[in-house]
């Protein structure tokens, strides 16, 4: 390790025992994550500069609506499913169904990259994020399969509350 990372990892240490005394919180972990996601925007924002396209001033409403829709099922079925379970295994401890194919999980160990991995796929919301950076990238790099992914996306979404409303209709 050189001195420069060196010297973030006492930062950071100095950083998570100023914050977070008990050590609960994985700041060095976090920080990764931060950094991480960062990297990608910026190799993101690269790529498409690369490949001539320039970033709109502004995206069209109604790709902005679906792809929120689109957002969250996949956000969802990537951080809950039980057909995913096997990407997050790896990161993951099974707890319980939760019904609707859904399963609760916890992140394993308590700090480091496998642990940081575990806690990013458990969270639809901050999963989200992620996806949301990938969906917005694609309409920028390739706007056609993005809105076809999404369109497939929203129609389930939409399947899935149509399921829930018919079972709330027959047990009520």
């Amino acid at each position: 390790m050189g001195a420069p990372a060196r010297g973030l990892v006492t930062v950071l240490g100095h950083l998570r025992h100023a914050y977070d005394p008990s050590g609960e919180v994985d700041v060095a972990g976090s920080a990764g994550s931060l950094a991480a996601y960062t990297t990608a925007l910026a190799a993101l924002v690269g790529g498409a500069r690369l490949a001539g396209r320039e970033l709109p001033d502004q995206h069209h409403p109604l790709d902005l609506a679906l792809g929120g829709l689109a957002v969250h099922k996949l956000s969802r079925l990537l951080s809950k499913s039980s057909v995913a379970s096997p990407l997050r295994a790896p990161f993951t401890e099974f707890r319980e169904a939760t019904g609707a194919s859904e399963h609760a999980e916890e992140a394993r160990g308590d700090h480091g990259v496998r642990h940081t991995v575990g806690e990013l796929i458990t969270c639809p919301f901050c999963l989200g994020v992620w996806v949301s950076t990938a969906y917005v990238a694609g309409l920028v790099l390739a706007p056609r399969p993005t809105r076809t992914a999404a369109a497939v996306l929203v129609v389930s979404a939409l399947s899935d509350a149509a399921q829930h409303a018919y079972e709330r209709l027959r047990a009520g």
